[in-house]
């Protein structure tokens, strides 16, 4: 066996050649045993708070054995979370000591810590298994170049790293489970899905299953209870991270143990500075893909797929402006460097199989739709978050999810009642792991990266919107701007050299 082939290739040879004859796992090691052979290893790249509260999913599945993980920064306490505590909190949970970091003050992430959990929660609950550890890297190209034998990766780094990432692994011939999005620039999600398409590896986007309650709300619409579907109007809390108004202009010192060239990646170079790392890198147009990006994939990603949508023939924008005063002049910032602190999109879809021509609305940063005087009516109290189908016949009010839906209708508000999934698995939540089969048999995953072209691009349309300050028409087929020839800059990414893709 070469050092090129992999363990699950040459177990597959092998019996191929009847070389051995498999036995049943059970018969090995009890019902809770998962043969080595069964088994996905996964190489985890980036460990920031996100990664590691999703980590206890990965880490109690006995099908999965996390080997290495990546991220350019070693190990820090500065990390952004939600409440106090709650990542290291989260951590000691893992690794079962209540003591653990107790006189360190923030929130830890960063591959050193990572290790730490992983190595300590296996040795912990697979004590058994003879676990030989974890390995580290700071740049994600030495490990895929190093680690052969790692049958996927996770990808959990800020947005402007995801398509070459991605596209790396994909080469390598690796499944790639990522978060939301698959790229932050339109150029990008579509060179990762060509990839994707032209590789035997399975890809899987977290966002699916997590906006199920809207899937089940369009397989209502579809049978015609409103009528025609004419608006969407989907509204967030979003942004919870600060959104800057201003480039910095102070130069803190890199932290020790943080490598900020390979941070950066494809990005050009500019100064370090804590405003564009740890959570906040959503709010910067190079780094993230703002509010839309963050939580719009999840309500909406189960909208596109069950109405068949294509990507929006046309975006527009209106956005919140911060002013600074100049030699005594209150003067508008001119920003094409950060999302608003609020922004309402509206995008415009063809005609689809389902559905006639019809708009969707986005709104951030505390902004919700205002109601026709129809819906008005019924008196509804609108939550910080929430989705709103209107049709020619009467609309659908729910939770940002799904949940709760309600059906407005001849003047009668009541319950709209939801079918559940046929089968287990055809609308789970991300917890669910149902992409783990996907992995090991090597067949589509349910979150295929090819399934979320339509969002992948309609959420970078807006950004281009937001960033050209006026309606911009789009020509999916030709991938260009067609009213604003200038806008088009906004479609690709200016690269670092030796970055480019």
């Amino acid at each position: 066996m070469t050092t090129d082939m992999n363990r699950r290739t040459f177990l597959g040879s092998a019996a191929a050649a009847g070389a051995f004859t498999i036995v049943p796992r059970h018969v090995l090691g009890g019902n809770a045993f998962v043969a080595p052979s069964d088994k996905l290893t996964f190489a985890h790249i980036g460990m920031g708070t996100q990664s590691i509260r999703e980590l206890e999913g990965l880490l109690a599945d006995p099908r999965i054995q996390i080997v290495s993980v990546c991220d350019p920064n070693r190990d820090s306490s500065d990390y952004v979370e939600w409440g106090k505590n709650e990542i290291r909190d989260r951590i000691r949970s893992y690794v079962g000591n209540a003591g653990w970091r107790e006189n360190v003050n923030g929130c830890p992430g960063g591959r050193e810590v990572g290790k730490e959990v992983i190595e300590t929660y296996y040795a912990n609950q697979r004590g058994a298994e003879k676990f030989k550890g974890c390995s580290i890297y700071a740049d994600f190209r030495e490990l895929l170049e190093k680690e052969k034998d790692i049958d996927a990766v996770k990808i959990m780094t800020p947005d402007h790293l995801h398509a070459t990432i991605s596209i790396a692994a994909l080469k390598k011939g690796k499944h790639v489970l990522m978060h939301k999005p698959i790229a932050n620039r339109m150029v990008e999600g579509k060179r990762v899905r060509e990839v994707a398409g032209q590789s035997k590896a399975v890809t899987h986007l977290l966002a699916f299953g997590s906006g199920a309650g809207n899937g089940r709300i369009v397989d209502q619409i579809k049978k015609g209870v409103i009528g025609p579907l004419r608006e969407i109007h989907n509204w967030t809390n979003r942004p919870v991270w600060p959104q800057y108004t201003q480039l910095p202009e102070d130069r803190p010192p890199i932290p020790d143990g943080f490598d900020w060239e390979l941070w950066l990646g494809p990005s050009l170079s500019r100064p370090f500075h804590p405003c564009y790392t740890h959570t906040v890198y959503r709010g910067w147009y190079e780094f993230g893909g703002g509010s839309l990006a963050d939580m719009g994939i999840y309500s909406l990603l189960p909208v596109f797929n069950g109405l068949n949508l294509q990507c929006a023939q046309s975006a527009e924008a209106w956005a919140t402006h911060t002013c600074t005063i100049i030699d005594n002049v209150s003067t508008e910032i001119e920003n094409d460097f950060a999302y608003p602190t609020a922004c309402a999109m509206r995008f415009h879809f063809a005609a689809a199989e389902f559905t006639p021509e019809i708009d969707l609305f986005w709104y951030d940063g505390g902004m919700k739709p205002r109601l026709g005087r129809e819906i008005e009516a019924f008196n509804l109290k609108m939550e910080r978050e929430g989705i709103l189908f209107v049709g020619d016949d009467g609309a659908i009010f729910a939770d940002f999810r799904g949940a709760n839906a309600q059906l407005l209708l001849m003047g009668q508000n009541s319950p709209l009642p939801l079918e559940e999934p046929e089968a287990p698995g055809v609308r789970p939540n991300r917890r669910d792991n149902p992409w783990i089969n996907a992995f090991l048999n090597s067949e589509p995953a349910p979150g295929d990266f090819i399934k979320a072209a339509a969002i992948t691009d309609t959420v970078n349309l807006g950004t281009v919107a937001l960033r050209a300050g006026e309606k911009v028409i789009y020509d999916s087929d030709k991938m260009q701007i067609t009213n604003n020839a200038d806008a088009n800059k906004y479609l690709v990414r200016e690269y670092r050299q030796g970055w480019e893709l």
